[in-house]
């Protein structure tokens, strides 16, 4: 299975970069795993939240393939415990699903047509943060689902 991050705009922070490359480096012992970043949408002071979302999700859609199996990292997504995510990621691998796509949409979320696309939605939280820092839970989280699964003893329970 490959998965694939994939997120509107780039990161900033430095200390952002170096915890997304530490476990990026560390999920390439368990998975085919990459982050796919789009470019922020240009002049957007004059656009509307719809007009933006709607360019943001011409861009998504772009990347993906007929087969890929989308989720979105999206505040009304289902809720999962650490060990429930990495149960969620082996039943993906158990039903053969080729190319997991998590997509973290911009600003003012998702497009209509985005939520159209997508298999699931997945809260990693109540709380609202950056979506920067999502960048950095969610690669931290799936590396934790991995190590979950293998029975290493990253996580403790």
């Amino acid at each position: 299975m490959k998965i694939t991050l994939l997120c509107i705009g780039k990161t900033d922070e430095k200390y952002l970069l170096e915890g997304i490359e530490k476990y990026t480096k560390r999920l390439k012992f368990y998975v085919n795993f990459s982050i796919v970043v789009l470019p922020d949408i240009k002049n957007v002071k004059s656009s509307s939240a719809e007009q933006q979302k709607d360019k943001e999700a011409l861009l998504i859609l772009k990347q993906l393939q007929p087969q890929d199996f989308v989720v979105l990292l999206d505040e009304h997504g289902k809720e999962f415990r650490s060990l429930e995510f990495s149960a969620y990621l082996e039943k993906m691998m158990i039903q053969s699903v080729q190319h997991l796509v998590f997509v973290i949409g911009g600003p003012y979320g998702f497009d209509q047509k985005i939520y159209d696309r997508a298999k699931s939605k997945i809260s990693l939280s109540k709380m609202t943060f950056s979506h920067q820092m999502i960048r950095l839970f969610f690669t931290e989280q799936l590396y934790r689902a991995f190590s979950i699964m293998k029975g290493e003893p990253y996580h403790h329970e």
